[in-house]
């Protein structure tokens, strides 16, 4: 950490659902002037840390203190649509005062409204400039912006604010990658204290320092999340180390207690034939036994006590290990021939206008990776493509049986276990085998009997995932919109491995380019201007506002 003095403090935090559901126990951490990203497993609080710092939740103990003004930008933003812009970023009262004032009014209270802020349109506008949104004029109403126009709007109110401290959590989740490099720019300038919570690798490779928040505890790494990462595998392979010599420890304390009674064993029956043949006096005879029960007892204590201590150093270095289990999972029925027609799009038109111009074709195995600007038309197509919507003209034809996983991942019944929700797409597997398989998908145990409406996001989006792939038919297309959003990095992990396992052909939108790269794109397409057109990698870094 800096060592300029923290600007914003958690003492003692703590805070509990209503239910009962400890999150944070008596957090003590401070956040110094720079970036820091925060980082943890889904359900560690990272979320619930934040809207503790800006006052959304209120500590069940312990106290936040911030200097200076604090701005919050949550992961899910609702904006009134019939809003003002000025009212948006909230600035309306300091332009109506500045416009009195520009006509003639010197009425005081305009001035006290206006400060020193005689330049707020200057700022506001060239705030909106740099984020991507010198399209939207003060005076228009909001109206029906995409989500990642909402995120940004939202942000540049906060910046006009100048905080002290920003708060960011999952900024990126909507944004397409025009308005991620947007984001990325403001986060590189950022001279306060800044705390972000995201899975965005680019984002978090512009941090300063990273906080993990682990099992309650924050633990520092100095530099970006690269830095992170490499220092965590250090970290991990001396745990390791450390598990396997406490285990050889174990079995060594086990091997000397084992020999000692054995020893001991031997000293009783040799006692015990002394005593049969009476070669020595019976007095002498019991001081012996007496001596060598307090013996044998005290060496087998000792070696108890060993063997136990050798296991609570087990135990510790076990924990010091982190528990980030892939999915594994076989599924052979998936498998699509190379160059067999997958889906035919054929002069397509979407509800929105997005349109297919001819006829395109994906065959299998192809992975192909579907982008464009935020509202571009990538989500209505997939929802065509799934049989959900129906087009205005033109046709897809899906030719192996394929499977939607949309962003809101209302696949799943809230009301069932997770196991129920599998046999739901499965209704001739038996209940050994869907468990079975679900252990695969690492719900193992109580875990598969869980209701789907009490699931952590990245949990939730685990068992939506596990309902597609392990359905019957096997899915030998698969569309996904977005499935990284809300996603920690080890479900990131975990999602690309169970692609790995996949074997059919994939179609996914996403602005997660690392994401798309670890899952072995194979082509690409973009929606531009309402026409989907192919396009390459290359393309899509050197130029993504296309």
């Amino acid at each position: 950490m800096s060592s300029a003095p923290a600007s914003l403090t958690c003492t003692s935090l703590s805070f509990a659902w209503p239910d009962g559901t400890t999150v944070l126990d008596g957090l003590d951490v401070a956040f110094g002037p720079g970036r820091t990203g925060l980082v943890g497993a889904n359900g560690s609080g990272k979320s619930t840390l934040l809207k503790l710092i800006a006052g959304e939740l209120t500590p069940s103990g312990g106290a936040v203190k911030a200097a200076g003004e604090t701005g919050y930008l949550p992961q899910h933003i609702t904006l009134d649509t019939a809003l003002r812009v000025d009212e948006a970023l909230g600035i309306a009262a300091r332009r109506a005062a500045l416009h009195a004032i520009e006509a003639g009014d010197a009425a005081e209270e305009h001035f006290e409204t206006l400060g020193d802020d005689w330049d707020v349109e200057e700022r506001a506008l060239a705030t909106l400039g740099e984020l991507g949104l010198g399209h939207l004029e003060l005076d228009r109403t909001v109206g029906e912006l995409s989500g990642g126009e909402a995120v940004l709007l939202r942000l540049a109110a906060l910046l006009l604010r100048r905080p002290d401290v920003l708060l960011l959590d999952e900024p990126t989740n909507n944004l397409d990658l025009y308005a991620r490099r947007r984001l990325y720019a403001a986060v590189a300038a950022w001279s306060g204290v800044l705390v972000v919570v995201s899975h965005d690798r680019e984002l978090l490779d512009l941090v300063d320092r990273i906080a993990d928040l682990r099992s309650g505890t924050v633990t520092w790494y100095g530099g970006n999340y690269t830095a992170y990462e490499e220092a965590l595998a250090v970290e991990q392979e001396a745990a390791e180390r450390t598990v396997r010599a406490a285990e050889a420890d174990v079995r060594r304390q086990k091997r000397e207690l084992s020999d000692a009674q054995t020893k001991l064993a031997r000293r009783k029956r040799y006692g015990q034939k002394m005593q049969d043949s009476k070669r020595e006096p019976k007095i002498v005879m019991g001081a012996r036994k007496r001596a060598a029960q307090e013996s044998a007892g005290k060496h087998r204590i000792l070696h108890e006590e060993r063997l136990a201590e050798a296991r609570d150093r087990l135990d510790e270095a076990v924990d010091a290990v982190r528990d980030d289990d892939e999915i594994r999972v076989d599924l052979p029925y998936t498998a699509v021939p190379p160059g067999r027609q997958v889906l035919t799009l054929e002069n397509l038109e979407t509800v929105f206008g997005a349109r297919v111009e001819g006829i395109l074709e994906l065959r299998g195995p192809e992975r192909i990776a579907l982008v464009g600007r935020n509202g571009s038309g990538k989500t209505t197509l997939l929802r065509t493509v799934a049989g959900e919507l129906a087009p205005v003209a033109g046709e897809a034809r899906a030719h192996v049986p394929l499977r939607f996983l949309p962003q809101r991942l209302d696949v799943l019944d809230d009301t069932a276990t997770v196991a129920r929700n599998v046999a739901r797409f499965a209704p001739e597997a038996t209940v050994n085998r869907v468990r079975a398989r679900l252990a695969r998908f690492l719900f193992r145990g109580a875990k598969a009997d869980q209701l789907a409406g009490t699931l952590s996001g990245g949990e939730r989006f685990r068992a939506a995932l596990a309902a597609l792939m392990l359905a019957e038919p096997a899915p030998q297309l698969l569309l996904l919109d977005e499935p990284t959003n809300n996603l920690d990095m080890a479900s990131v992990r975990q999602l690309t491995s169970a692609l790995e396992s996949y074997e059919g052909a994939l179609l996914v939108a996403s602005h997660d380019l690392p994401f798309l790269d670890s899952v072995g794109i194979t082509r690409w397409l973009r929606m531009a201007d309402g026409v989907l057109r192919e396009t390459s990698r290359e393309e899509i870094e050197a130029d993504p506002a296309e």
